[in-house]
């Protein structure tokens, strides 16, 4: 009886596959940290992450304060006390 490595078309069809799937996944890898450092806010937005097109310097807080202080939730102190606490200057 014979014990070579001789186990069929299996095997090297298995490992072949886990060649081909690896080296994809290292192409998709180094495609996304390639793509990280761009960036992904889009093009009217400020630098910085806070704001959104058409508000330069407003983080997202504070647009829900302005917006809850205009329907009238929030009374201007309280409006003014939490704009206070997000570190922005009320404009």
């Amino acid at each position: 009886m014979m014990w070579g490595y001789n186990g069929g078309p299996g095997w090297t069809i298995f490992f072949s596959l886990l060649i081909i799937i690896s080296i994809a996944t290292l192409v998709v890898l180094a495609v996304r940290l390639s793509a990280g450092s761009n960036d992904r806010r889009g093009p009217g937005s400020p630098p910085g992450g806070t704001g959104t097109p058409g508000t330069p310097g407003r983080s997202r807080a504070r647009q829900i304060l302005d917006e809850r202080f205009a329907s009238g939730e929030l009374t201007q102190e309280q409006y003014l006390e939490q704009v206070r606490a997000l570190g922005e200057g009320p404009a």
